[in-house]
C-alpha cells in the first residue's frame, strides 16, 4: 500500500509540474480576446465602424472587399497583416500574388480606418486587428450575422508573396484540395463550406470562371450563356469585366449562394465543388434552407478563422502606417 501511495504522489507531481509548465507558455504567448483595447482604445469600434459605414455607402461592393482581405491575410502565414504591406526593395509582398493581383482592394480604406484610429488612441492597434474589425462590420452591415472580434494580434514585419501563391485556395481548386487546405489550417470541413458562403457577396473576374461557363456540364445552361455576355471566350478580352457571385442578391449577405448551387448555379468551379455529389453537398442543402443555421456557423468560422497563427506578445510590431513597416 506504502508503495501504491508513493506511486500516486510522484504520478500526481509530475502531472502539476506539466500543467504549469503549459500555463507559463500560455502566459508567454498571451491569446486573443474580445476586450483586448476595452481600456487602451474604447472607442476603437465606433471609430472603425463608421469608416467602414461610409466606405460601403458610396461602393456596396467594398464590404466584400474587405471581407476577402481579411481572408487572404489570415490564410497566408497567418492574421498578421502582412497582405497590406507594399513591396519593397528589400522583399516582393503578397499584393501582386496570382490571387490578389487586380483583385484584392479596399487598401486604401483600411488605410483610412488607421488614420481614423490613430487619432483617438495612436500607436495602439494593430493593423490586423482592425481588418479584422472591418471585415466583421462589412458583413453586419451587409445585413449579415455579427460576432464578437477576438483582438491582440500584432503586425507582421514581411510578407511573402511565394507563400500567398501557394496559401490561398485556387478558384480551380476541387474538393478535396479545398479540405486539405483548410484542415491544414486547422479549419473544419463545415468551416470551409460555412467560410465560402462569403461568396453571397461580391463579384468576380472573368478569368476566374472563363473555364467554367465554357467548358463544364453540371452548369444551369441558361445561367452560363448569362455569364457567357460578359465574358468572352478568348482569353485576354474582358479578362478584367465582373459578375455577381451571387446574381440573386449580390449586395446582401445571405444564403442565396447556397441556393445558387443546387441550381448548379454556382459561378466559380471551387464553389460549385461544394455541391457537386460530395460530401459536403447536405450542408449546402441545410444553409440553403436555413439561414440561420448559416449565419451561426459562419460567424463561429469567422472567429476560428482570426485565430490562425497570430503575432503576440513581443513579437511583431503596431505599424503605424498599414503598407509598410514602422
Amino acid at each position: 500500500m506504502a508503495s501504491s501511495c508513493s506511486s500516486f504522489m510522484i504520478t500526481l507531481a509530475l502531472l502539476v509540474l506539466v500543467l504549469g509548465t503549459n500555463t507559463s507558455s500560455a502566459n508567454a504567448n498571451p491569446t486573443l480576446h474580445t476586450n483586448f483595447y476595452y481600456s487602451s482604445c474604447p472607442k476603437l469600434f465606433d471609430t472603425v465602424k463608421r469608416t467602414v459605414e461610409s466606405a460601403i455607402s458610396k461602393e456596396t461592393r467594398m464590404g466584400a472587399s474587405l471581407l476577402r482581405l481579411f481572408f487572404h491575410d489570415c490564410f497566408v502565414n497567418g492574421c498578421d497583416g502582412s497582405i497590406l504591406l507594399d513591396d519593397t526593395s528589400s522583399f516582393t509582398g503578397e499584393k501582386n500574388a496570382g490571387p490578389n493581383r487586380n483583385s484584392a482592394r479596399g487598401f486604401e480604406v483600411i488605410d483610412q480606418i488607421k488614420s481614423a484610429v490613430e487619432k483617438v488612441c495612436p500607436g495602439v492597434v494593430s493593423c490586423a486587428d482592425i481588418l479584422a474589425i472591418a471585415a466583421r462590420d462589412s458583413v453586419e452591415i451587409l445585413r449579415g450575422p455579427t460576432w464578437d472580434v477576438k483582438l491582440g494580434r500584432r503586425d507582421s514585419r514581411t510578407a511573402s508573396q511565394s507563400a500567398a501563391n501557394n496559401g490561398i485556395p485556387r478558384p480551380t481548386s476541387n474538393l478535396n484540395q479545398l479540405i486539405s487546405r483548410f484542415n491544414t489550417l486547422g479549419l473544419s470541413t463545415k468551416d470551409l463550406v460555412a467560410l465560402s458562403g462569403g461568396h453571397t457577396i461580391g463579384q468576380a473576374r472573368c478569368t476566374t470562371f472563363r473555364a467554367r461557363i465554357y467548358n463544364e456540364s453540371n452548369i444551369d445552361s441558361s445561367f452560363a450563356r448569362m455569364r457567357q455576355s460578359r465574358c468572352p471566350r478568348t482569353s485576354g478580352s474582358g479578362d478584367n469585366n465582373l459578375a455577381p457571385i451571387n446574381f440573386a442578391t449580390p449586395t446582401f449577405f445571405d444564403n442565396h449562394y447556397f441556393k445558387n448551387l443546387i441550381q448548379k448555379k454556382g459561378l466559380i468551379h471551387s464553389d460549385q465543388e461544394l455541391f457537386n455529389g460530395g460530401s459536403t453537398d447536405s450542408l449546402v442543402r441545410t444553409y440553403s434552407t436555413n439561414p440561420a443555421s448559416f449565419f451561426a456557423d459562419f460567424s463561429a468560422a469567422m472567429i476560428r478563422m482570426g485565430d490562425i497563427s497570430p503575432l503576440t506578445g513581443s513579437r511583431g510590431e503596431i505599424r503605424e502606417n498599414c503598407r509598410r513597416v514602422n
